[in-house]
């Protein structure tokens, strides 16, 4: 279940454009949502364009090391949060460089990283499944 494939990368580009798109509409309407939602959905959804990209990237990549990669990614970006020098914050200051590097670090991203990663994983194999069945190598 976990060998190698051949992601179609438009199936990829699709995903991480729907992953930012919600990700963005968690953040511009976070107050019209759950609590629950509003708050971790953002950075769950991150990660999981992180995993997407990185499925575009490496189309024919096994899925634990692909998933080990976005997850080590995530966690990184979200340990470099607790750098502060003022190169790096002015970075932080712009759109990009906010919504790609955050702005503090928070344990509970951490989870809400591996959790995004266990969803493309989750979408990854499903879709996966669903190819090797219509093509008869089950």
């Amino acid at each position: 279940m976990l060998s190698v494939v051949q992601r179609s990368r438009l199936n990829s580009l699709g995903w991480i454009i729907a992953t930012i798109l919600l990700g963005l509409g968690s953040r511009r309407f976070r107050s019209d949502l759950p609590w629950f939602i509003g708050e971790y959905a953002g950075d769950t959804l991150w990660a999981a364009m992180i995993y997407f990209l990185g499925a575009f990237l490496w189309n024919r990549a096994r899925t634990v090391p692909l998933a080990a990669g976005a997850l080590c990614f995530s966690w990184a970006v979200e340990v470099s949060q607790l750098y502060q020098a003022p190169w790096i914050n002015a970075i932080r200051a712009t759109r990009l460089g906010g919504l790609v590097l955050g702005f503090g670090f928070l344990w509970s991203d951490l989870l809400c990283y591996t959790a995004g990663v266990a969803l493309a994983v989750g979408i990854d194999l499903a879709i996966h499944r669903k190819e090797r069945a219509r093509f008869g190598q089950v």
